[in-house]
């Protein structure tokens, strides 16, 4: 006779089910949270992005990288865009002719400088007035929200 006891199995079961349904739970907890901070971060990327990446070329011409690290430079490393967005955003801008890239040496292709052309010169002044009044009233609505939370 075997001392093995088949409500053993069911106990195992029954707790591998709830230990599956914790972990479900966990994941989808966590999946949430990283979908709030990619929303918080979309508010720079999406909506700050073209236009600070405009100005740092306003200032000078320069490469992809160097662009995110002067926006983590001007802004004390509170907001470090990763090249992942910027070289998309750069191709797109090249795309519509506000910026132009040239090769460092044309030869090796190794680095790409970007500069404004005058259709982005225009383009920057415009959007730059346009979102003046936008990125103040967002300023209000942020010490607001901040007043009443903290």
């Amino acid at each position: 006779m075997s001392d093995f006891d088949f409500s053993d199995i069911k106990d195992i079961r029954a707790e591998e089910k709830r230990l599956y349904e914790e972990y479900k739970k966990k994941i989808s907890e966590l999946k949430k949270v990283k979908k709030e901070k990619e929303a918080v971060g979309q508010v720079f990327t999406k909506g700050l992005l073209p236009i600070y990446v405009l100005f740092i070329l306003s200032i000078k011409p320069t490469n992809g990288n160097e662009i995110s690290n002067q926006i983590g430079i001007r802004t004390n490393g509170k907001w470090i865009p990763s090249t992942g967005g910027i070289y998309p955003l750069l191709k797109r801008l090249e795309k519509d002719e506000i910026i132009i890239g040239t090769w460092d040496d044309p030869e090796k292709r190794f680095q790409k400088i970007y500069h404004l052309t005058p259709k982005g010169k225009i383009e920057y002044k415009n959007k730059k007035k346009l979102l003046k009044p936008k990125i103040e009233q967002s300023l209000e609505v942020f010490k607001i929200v901040y007043n009443d939370i903290y």
